[in-house]
């Protein structure tokens, strides 16, 4: 197969950052994405309707031209006012809260640390049918930081979603075995999973063996190969309670290459080449547009996209731009290693 035409897809999982890193990167989402759920991480972070609003309009303002929808999130706090968050998506600003627990990422210090506190904003959201988005960490010292994600579950996700029955929750960014298998157990109907395209792409030697990669550090951080074995089976078994979110997340180098360097990998520019490159070698290209395209709009109750977008593969490998250029320095794309022969039908 030469050429796949797919549902122009969407990516439930990004991160665009604000100000001049917005302009710099967003129309690399908007080229190939019909619509995208926008991270609250900002600082300060977006927490009520108002700044979800005033955040939409500066990403409209950013691809004016562009055919692209930003669907925005609320940043859960203690503080967070149930009646402004079931405003917000009655309304049509926010499509769905983001859950960090305190500690776990880039700008979560704002996040949960006491989750009985925030009990009644996810009653009001089961209610509302309203998705709770999860970084499923817990950051507790004593908790491996190759455990935690599996340590989330049994003693944050699955006591939240007993207390709350009918709470829609998505799992963002799983990288482990444990979370696939979570996953495939339930049968409410109501718990779904992003998948990124890096963790389908490195482990952990990636970014340890021979000297620090700092580039393919991120958070969740990539686990054994076992793990990205089974988040490659779990993305490409056409079960539509999977689906693409990339988690891209752009930091300048600066930020990268340092002492203390920030997680997050910036894949927005080749993620449908690597992950059509991804799905070839498993057999599944057929099951692509379902990971892409089809599986995250039937989670959320939204149509699919009716554009299309082609990608073509040529025998001859391509090199995308390595570099992105902000005002505050350079930002890395995302290298797989592998050689890109898919590449989308508008220029990288």
């Amino acid at each position: 197969m030469d050429t796949i035409t797919l549902r122009r897809p969407d990516d439930w999982h990004l991160h665009l950052r604000d100000g001049a890193m917005l302009a710099a990167v967003a129309p690399d989402s908007a080229r190939d994405f019909g619509r995208a759920i926008i991270m609250p991480n900002l600082v300060p972070p977006v927490v009520t309707g108002a700044q979800a609003a005033a955040y939409r309009d500066r990403i409209r303002a950013a691809v004016p031209a562009a055919d692209f929808a930003p669907l925005m999130t609320l940043y859960l706090t203690e503080a967070t006012d149930p009646a402004d968050v079931v405003a917000a998506h009655a309304a049509g600003i926010i499509t769905a809260v983001k859950l960090y627990p305190a500690g776990a990422t880039t700008n979560s210090a704002s996040g949960v640390r006491d989750f009985d506190r925030v009990r009644g904003v996810l009653e009001a959201m089961a209610e509302a049918a309203i998705p709770l988005l999860v970084h499923g960490e817990v950051t507790d010292p004593d908790i491996d930081i190759f455990d935690r994600e599996a340590v989330f579950i049994d003693r944050v996700l699955d006591p939240i979603r007993r207390a709350t029955p009918g709470l829609r929750v998505v799992m963002e960014h799983i990288t482990t075995s444990e979370a696939v298998g979570y996953v495939r157990a339930d049968t409410s109907g109501a718990l779904g999973a992003t998948v990124t395209v890096h963790h389908l792409v490195i482990n952990r030697n990636h970014i340890l063996a021979g000297g620090i990669r700092p580039h393919y550090y991120c958070l969740p951080v990539a686990k054994r190969e076992t793990h990205r074995v089974a988040l490659v089976d779990a993305a490409t078994s056409g079960d539509a309670r999977f689906f693409l979110g990339t988690d891209s997340a752009p930091h300048v180098d600066a930020a990268k290459e340092t002492g203390c360097g920030c997680a997050g990998c910036y894949t927005a520019p080749v993620a449908l080449p690597i992950l059509a490159q991804v799905f070839e070698d498993a057999g599944a290209l057929d099951r692509l547009e379902g990971f892409t395209s089809l599986h995250g709009p039937a989670f959320y109750g939204l149509a699919p996209n009716e554009a299309r977008i082609t990608l073509t593969r040529a025998a001859e490998p391509w090199s995308p731009h390595r570099k992105r250029s902000t005002a505050g320095g350079p930002v890395t794309v995302f290298d797989p290693g592998f050689p890109l022969h898919w590449r989308t039908n508008a220029p990288a």
